[in-house]
C-alpha cells in the first residue's frame, strides 16, 4: 500500500500540494506576463488581473474545500481520543474547529472578492483568513501537546508549536505594515515612500502563508492511522445534499 493510501492522510497531502501550487503557480504565471514585480509581491496581487484571476479563483476555493475537509477529520480524531483519555475538553476542540472553518470562509472570501475591483471586502477576508488561520495553528499546537503521547511524537508537537509562534510573529507586521501603505499598484517602485512598509507586509505575509503550508504537512503521518473519519465525512456531505434538496 502506498503511504498516501493510508488513512485519511491524502487530505493534509493534497492540501499542501494544492496550495503551495495556488501561491507558486499564480505567482510564475503573473511574473511571466509581467502583471507584478519579481521581488515579493502581496499574494493576492499575483491573482488580481485575468487569467490569473480565475485561476487564483478556482485554486483557492479548492483549498478551502480541502482545508475544512482535514480540519473536520482532525476535529473527529481528536474528539475520538478525547472519549478515550479525557485529555482535551471538547470546548477547546470544538473551538480550534470553528477558526478552522472561519480561515476557510476567509479564503473564499478573498477568492471571490478580487483586490481590485472590491478592496475592502477581499481585504476583510485576507485578514479573517490570516488571524483564523493563525488562531488555529495555536490552538492545534496546545491540543497536540495536551494528547501527547498519543497522536503525533513530541518533536512534531515541538515543529507545530515552532510553526504557530513564527505565523504568529509575522502576521503583526503584515497587519501593521499594511496601514502605512498608501498605494495600491501592482508595481511598486523602491523610491516609494511606502515600498518599505509594503515590503514588511508582503514578506511577513508569504511567511504566514506558507507557515499554514508546514503546519498541515505535519499532519501527514497522524493521518495515517485516522480510518473512522471517512464514514463520518460522507455522513456529513450526504447531509449537506439532503438539506439542499430540501430547500430547493
Amino acid at each position: 500500500m502506498f503511504w498516501f493510501m493510508q488513512g485519511l492522510c491524502f487530505l493534509p497531502a493534497f492540501l499542501v500540494i494544492w496550495s503551495s501550487s495556488t501561491f507558486i503557480v499564480n505567482y510564475i504565471i503573473a511574473i511571466f506576463r509581467k502583471d507584478v514585480d519579481v521581488i515579493f509581491p502581496y499574494i493576492s496581487d499575483t491573482g488580481a488581473l485575468p487569467p490569473e484571476s480565475c485561476l487564483f479563483g478556482l485554486m483557492t476555493f479548492i483549498s478551502a474545500f480541502a482545508g475544512a475537509a482535514t480540519m473536520y477529520a482532525r476535529y473527529k480524531y481528536v474528539e475520538k481520543l478525547s472519549e478515550e483519555t479525557s485529555l482535551v475538553r471538547p470546548c477547546l476542540n470544538k473551538a480550534a474547529l470553528g477558526l478552522g472553518m472561519l480561515a476557510c470562509l476567509g479564503m473564499c472570501i478573498v477568492a471571490t472578492f478580487q483586490e481590485t475591483t472590491v478592496t475592502r471586502v477581499h481585504d476583510a477576508g485576507a485578514v479573517l483568513f490570516f488571524l483564523t488561520g493563525v488562531l488555529y495553528a495555536i490552538f492545534q499546537s496546545v491540543i497536540s501537546h495536551r494528547i501527547y503521547p498519543f497522536g503525533s511524537s513530541l518533536t512534531v508537537c515541538r515543529i507545530r508549536t515552532a510553526i504557530a509562534t513564527l505565523a504568529c510573529l509575522a502576521f503583526f507586521p503584515t497587519l501593521i505594515c499594511v496601514f502605512f501603505v498608501k498605494q495600491t499598484k501592482l508595481h511598486r517602485d523602491t523610491h516609494d515612500e511606502d515600498y518599505t512598509y509594503h515590503l514588511a507586509s508582503a514578506v511577513s505575509e508569504w511567511i504566514v502563508a506558507f507557515s499554514f503550508v508546514c503546519f498541515f504537512l505535519t499532519y501527514i503521518d497522524e493521518f495515517k492511522v485516522i480510518y473512522f473519519c471517512i464514514v463520518n465525512f460522507l455522513l456529513m456531505i450526504e447531509c449537506i445534499h439532503y438539506h439542499g434538496a430540501l430547500l430547493s
